[in-house]
């Protein structure tokens, strides 16, 4: 099955890679047409999936659940999209060899792009639209709990295509809740890239399992550092927005660290803000006493991506403790220093290894929307062809392209 796919989304997107810009922009407008037509259809379906899920665990029913606001934000979403320059062509890296060879690096499509994800169906409207605009094929696998919504989201998508002028194929979804189809997809032969978006438990199995090339996205164990010249009532809003704003999401804080000198003056305010919020500290021993309602916190709360309303506390020497200690538990996601000393705000950014690093903000910014992208495919925690939230430009390649007029090598 999953070859048969496979090949008509290749032959679809060698087609689709031909396409104007404006062709695909109108696609991505009468997708925003279509979904507002089927709104009700789409949250009736979620909502079936909901119903069907009751047992799933507070965080992903969260992530589940669509709502009509949550479907506007998406269609906002995509006309970011649509008013984003077209990656595909733009060159860089020209130049003109001394025997008059013009060469020149232009960005080009990935080309088919698998994608497995788990409860959160909003990512077949934002994800498939970057891939789109960018040339490329989707295959996407969702969890067995979102796939009546992704269902009668893909069928929006097909339409799109399809009024369009194109191959409803651009677009695909394996619907067969069997297992077996993820192991196939992780060595689906002739697959250009393959992302998952999910728990940690899927994101290793597709890094550690496929035969075809991967992008390591997602695991959020950020941290958020308050460094001695902090501004304190400053570091209290950033930590609560960190971990508050939406605790079920992989920008979320999962630890703040605080500088000893300033941690009797925090801690308590601190404390008693996230209370209000319904937060459980687990606090390290120096922590603990300052923090009435804490848990003593272990090594695996350090390590743990909670996606809850947990928070883990430690009171740290000096910066270069608080960074030994997200070098040795952060996921390379996000991390971010509060700190009004320019010099120690400075050595963080260059020190820690992360994919998003900030002075006095949220790690909740890391997000393809609020950068401008209009949404992401994935956040990329790796190192090689992207990093950060994806979009448009990292779901390009290069090509090589040589203009010249008879030139042979001697």
């Amino acid at each position: 099955m999953l070859e048969a796919m496979l090949k008509n989304a290749q032959a679809a997107q060698k087609e689709w890679a031909l396409s104007h810009t404006q062709v695909r922009n109108d696609a991505l407008e009468q997708m925003i047409h279509l979904v507002r037509r089927d709104q009700d259809k789409i949250l009736s379906a979620n909502r079936r999936d909901l119903d069907a899920a009751s047992e799933l665990p507070k965080a992903l029913a969260n992530r589940l659940a669509l709502s009509p606001e949550g479907l506007s934000k998406l269609l906002q979403g995509l006309k970011v999209v649509i008013d984003q320059p077209d990656p595909l062509g733009t060159g860089m890296g020209q130049r003109t060899l001394p025997n008059g060879l013009s060469i020149e690096a232009i960005r080009v499509p990935l080309g088919t792009i698998g994608l497995i994800f788990e409860s959160r169906p909003g990512v077949a409207i934002e994800a498939v639209a970057l891939a789109l605009k960018a040339g490329n094929a989707m295959i996407l696998r969702s969890g067995h709990e979102a796939k009546g919504t992704v269902a009668a989201i893909v069928a929006c998508w097909q339409e799109a295509l399809t009024k369009t002028g194109f191959r409803a194929d651009l677009v695909q979804q394996i619907l067969d809740p069997d297992r077996k189809y993820v192991d196939a997809l992780l060595h689906l032969r002739g697959l250009d890239l393959l992302i998952p978006r999910g728990g940690p438990a899927l994101i290793q199995k597709v890094v550690a399992e496929a035969t075809v090339p991967v992008i390591e996205t997602g695991v959020g164990n950020c941290h958020v550092y308050v460094d001695r010249q902090a501004d304190l009532d400053m570091a209290v809003n950033i930590v609560i927005n960190a971990k508050v704003s939406n605790p079920a999401v992989c920008n979320a804080a999962e630890t703040v660290l605080v500088h000893q000198d300033i941690a009797e003056q925090l801690l308590p305010e601190l404390a008693k803000a996230l209370s209000a919020q319904g937060v459980q500290l687990h606090a390290d021993s120096r922590a603990l006493s300052l923090i009435p309602g804490a848990v003593l916190a272990t090594n695996e709360d350090f390590a743990k991506e909670y996606l809850s309303l947990d928070l883990a506390v430690r009171v740290v020497a000096n910066i270069d403790e608080a960074i030994a200690h997200i070098e040795q538990y952060g996921t390379k996601h996000s991390e971010t220093i509060v700190t009004n000393d320019y010099s120690q705000g400075e050595r963080f950014l260059k020190m820690v290894d992360a994919a998003a690093v900030y002075i006095n903000a949220s790690t909740r910014f890391t997000d393809g929307y609020q950068f401008g992208f209009g949404g992401e495919v994935g956040i990329s925690t790796q190192k090689l062809h992207a990093r950060g939230p994806m979009g448009l430009e990292a779901l390009t390649t290069w090509k090589w392209v040589g203009r010249g007029h008879g030139q042979i090598r001697s």
